[in-house]
């Protein structure tokens, strides 16, 4: 399914959860993405690089009934 998501500019990286987290809008609704991966320095090539993720992930799945995606890499 091709969806637009708009992404918001709130990439945090939380240590506890060695994860990115970020927030979008989907079909009006605003979801939260958790992305675990190491911890790097944000530029936009990395925002670049996560927001592909979440797009091709979009391609075939949708979030949890919570408005919630989880990706490991």
């Amino acid at each position: 399914m091709n969806q637009a998501i708009l992404f918001n500019d709130d990439f945090q990286y939380i240590d506890a959860q060695s994860c990115w987290c970020f927030t979008g809008m989907l079909s009006g609704a605003r979801i939260t993405i958790y992305i675990q991966a190491p911890k790097r320095d944000i530029t936009d090539a990395l925002k670049f690089e996560l927001e592909e993720l979440i797009e091709d992930y979009l391609e075939d799945e949708e979030p949890d009934e919570d408005n919630i995606i989880r990706l490991t890499i």
